[in-house]
């Protein structure tokens, strides 16, 4: 991809150097990845809390909640929740109204790095539509729970925007220890804690 002289990398913590247009999974680290989300804020920081809440702690939200949404599911789908935001580690998390007014080429390189990722941790390139589905819906229940718990919205605001919650949070088994804003450090702890949990149980 011909791009002058610009230049369209990232040199990571890991010392790897990542191509944000063109990359390839030999450059991703789970590292890299977990260090990124454990420092990006949901909601642009505007949340509840002593911390913020970081996108790696909403990546093991919405794998809570797509487990109990989905209580079949393999380690190969449960991976793919969980790694549903992973591009943000170099993207950032950048609102979704802000998103739609931005327009371009933003979800094409989302895209790609987040294909590169999959493919990293051996997984195809992109999910079934079915378990898309499946991910997009425990995410937007996530982000009801969020907005409502963190972000200030009005719960009838929140349902407008994200739909109604499938389940009462009182029956969300470990909601209070999920919907706490973790330290940085925990965040990073516990996306990698469950990545390699999920990869030892992926099959041969």
């Amino acid at each position: 991809m011909a791009r002058g002289s610009q230049r369209a990398w990232q040199r990571m913590l890991s010392g790897r150097r990542l191509d944000l247009l063109d990359p390839s999974p030999l450059d991703v680290e789970l590292s890299d990845i977990a260090h990124g989300l454990a420092r990006v804020a949901r909601w642009n920081g505007q949340t509840l809390g002593d911390y913020p809440f970081s996108v790696a702690q909403h990546s093991v939200l919405v794998l809570e909640i797509f487990r109990a949404l989905n209580r079949e599911a393999d380690a190969r789908a449960e991976l793919y929740a969980l790694l549903h935001d992973a591009p943000e580690y170099v993207m950032g998390d950048i609102i979704s109204p802000f998103k739609a007014a931005m327009g371009g080429n933003y979800k094409e390189v989302e895209n790609r790095l987040l294909a590169a990722v999959h493919l990293r941790f051996a997984l195809p390139a992109s999910p079934a539509p079915t378990l898309y589905r499946q991910i997009k819906r425990a995410d937007r229940e996530a982000a009801y729970l969020e907005a409502v718990h963190l972000a200030g919205f009005a719960a009838d605001e929140a349902r407008r925007f994200f739909g109604e919650p499938s389940f009462p949070v009182y029956e969300f088994d470990g909601f209070e220890r999920l919907i706490r804003p973790w330290p940085t450090r925990e965040a990073f702890d516990r996306f990698v804690a469950e990545v390699e949990q999920l990869i030892a149980r992926l099959p041969a």
